[in-house]
Parts: structure tokens; C-alpha cells; sequence
């Protein structure tokens, strides 16, 4: 089962890996967007590690809830809306259970990519995060090794994909054989939650 503080080692990984690979994020970002996703989304990360040290929730559920507003109130651009909703959705999803089951975070973050797929108007194939984080939803079944799988090579997918939606779509043409950004750091969150696990084990 899984507790309020698998839940903060999850977010506090995500913080750490995404303060690791911001550089990266923002050199994909500066082929096909504004050239700010990795600094936005270190920024919206860093408060979220911060809001978590200073409240502490004790559920599950309101632990990514209130990772999702702190990402909604620090982040620009789209990505904050984005993150915000997926992790709040999820959150909501999980309701005010001490412990979840890996059954029920599967089924709550499928709840909480739907909700950014509503926002969004993103499906799969699209060249956004909906490309690493659906197959990594339908892979959740079958453990966190097997959805952070999913959403690399969900990530990877994206090079070939012409952007329909986001700021890539308006380049048309010119935004394939671009890894998408958001893609790729959907996939750190997700590779954040195996080593989540792992560490707790």
C-alpha cells in the first residue's frame, strides 16, 4: 500500500529529477516552444518541495493536490495548467484514503490524464505529454518499471510526430524530428514514481 509519504518521496524525486534535466527540457523546448519549459516547471517543482516541507499532508490525495496548486499558482505557460491538473485530478481521484493501492493510483492518475487531455484538447499522437503518459497509465497494471518503459519510449515516439496541439503545432512541418518536451518530462514524473518505490523499499 501506499502512504502520505510515498506520495512526497514521489513529488520530492520529481523536484530533483526535473532540476537535473532542466537544461535538456528547455534546449527540446527552445526547438519547437518559448524556450522555458525546463526553467518553468524547476520553478513550479522547487515550490511544491517547499509547500510539502512546510504542510506535510497526511493523505495521499492531498498531497498531490496540493502539488497541483502549487504548480497552477508558480508555473507559466502552459505546463503549469497542465501539471496542475493532472496532479490535482489525481489527487481528487484518491480521495482522503491514508493508503492507496497501486490499483487505485492507476486508476486515479487515468482520471487525472483525462482531465489534461479535457484541458488540453490533446489526444494520443498529437506530439504532447498525453504521448508518454497514456501508455504509461495502461502499462501502471503491470508495475512502475513497466509504466516508466511506456512513457520513454511514449517520449522517444514523439521525434516523427508532425505537433497538432501546443505551441509546436504552428511550426506544422518543422516540429517533426523533434523530441516533444512535454512528453519528455511527463516521463520523468513517471520515472520518478518507480525510484519512489523504490527508495522506500
Amino acid at each position: 500500500m501506499l502512504d502520505a509519504d510515498f506520495f512526497r518521496r514521489w513529488m520530492a524525486t520529481t523536484a530533483a529529477s526535473v532540476e537535473r534535466e532542466a537544461e535538456r527540457l528547455t534546449a527540446l523546448d527552445s526547438a519547437i516552444g518559448d524556450a522555458d519549459h525546463g526553467s518553468n516547471l524547476q520553478r513550479g517543482f522547487t515550490a511544491v518541495r517547499a509547500a510539502l516541507e512546510k504542510e506535510a499532508p497526511d493523505t495521499p490525495g492531498a498531497v498531490l493536490v496540493l502539488a497541483g496548486r502549487q504548480l497552477i499558482s508558480t508555473v507559466g505557460g502552459a505546463s503549469g495548467p497542465l501539471y496542475g491538473t493532472l496532479l490535482r485530478r489525481t489527487g481528487k481521484a484518491l480521495g482522503d484514503e491514508a493508503e492507496v493501492s497501486e490499483e487505485e493510483l492507476a486508476e486515479a492518475l487515468r482520471a487525472g490524464v483525462d482531465g489534461v487531455m479535457a484541458l488540453g484538447g490533446a489526444a494520443p499522437g498529437d506530439k504532447t505529454m498525453i504521448d508518454a503518459l497514456v501508455p504509461a497509465v495502461d502499462a501502471l497494471g503491470e508495475g512502475f518499471a513497466a509504466a516508466r518503459a511506456a512513457a520513454e519510449e511514449g517520449a522517444m515516439a514523439t521525434v516523427p510526430l508532425q505537433a497538432r496541439k501546443g505551441r509546436a503545432s504552428y511550426l506544422g512541418e518543422r516540429s517533426i524530428g523533434h523530441q516533444d518536451p512535454g512528453a519528455t518530462s511527463s516521463a520523468l514524473l513517471i520515472a520518478s514514481l518507480q525510484e519512489a518505490a523504490e527508495g522506500g523499499r
